[in-house]
């Protein structure tokens, strides 16, 4: 067999030609249990995919059931089958592509947000543009003193990354973000 037509051990990375990457939303509905994150996020690293964002958190209490939002990057074949393989871990209930879901309901994409800690460090002129930019990205002062401020900000993260982007002259210090929560427009549920 020819060096250059070797299986490499995985069917992941025969991908075709005309496929190019894209970002997509899966949501994850679980048992929440000791491991189960684990054997999620497992499946990514076992085959080399990143996930970009990840956020989880039980979401009916009565059932014990956990919801993970994963944003990921790969081929509309790979993310296929990362769903599929998904969907045949045991504690897994069900998963849905929120960005194939949105295409099917004629929406862009999903609706997604996210929430981040940003602190700014300055005094004078910086100090005052921070606070002013803020406002007009609708930041909230969450902690201050004449040495910083920790602002709480919400939005796509388009917008958070907007903020990170203009607070990095300012005195910007430290950024923790809690990652994508995101869903479908409309009635119907996941």
């Amino acid at each position: 067999m020819n060096a250059q037509l070797q299986p490499t051990g995985s069917a992941y990375f025969i991908a075709r030609e005309t496929e190019r990457p894209e970002t997509h939303t899966l949501s994850v509905l679980v048992d929440n249990e000791p491991g189960v994150l684990a054997r999620v996020i497992g499946l990514f690293s076992g085959r080399g995919y990143n996930i970009e964002s990840l956020t989880v958190s039980e979401t009916e209490h009565e059932k014990h059931l956990s919801r993970i939002t994963v944003v990921t990057r790969g081929t509309p074949h790979v993310l296929e089958q990362i769903k599929h393989q998904l969907e045949r871990i045991v504690p897994v209930h069900r998963v849905v592509d929120l960005s194939v879901r949105a295409g099917e309901l004629g929406q862009d994409k999903p609706l997604a947000r996210e929430l981040a800690l940003i602190k700014v460090a300055g005094t004078g002129d910086e100090r005052v543009e921070a606070l002013r930019l803020a406002e007009a990205f609708r930041a909230k002062v969450i902690d201050a003193n004449t040495e910083h401020f920790i602002f709480e900000i919400t939005g796509a993260v388009t917008k958070i990354e907007q903020f990170i982007a203009i607070m990095k002259p300012l005195g910007l210090v430290e950024v923790c973000r809690t990652g994508v929560a995101a869903m479908n427009r409309g009635p119907q549920g996941m």
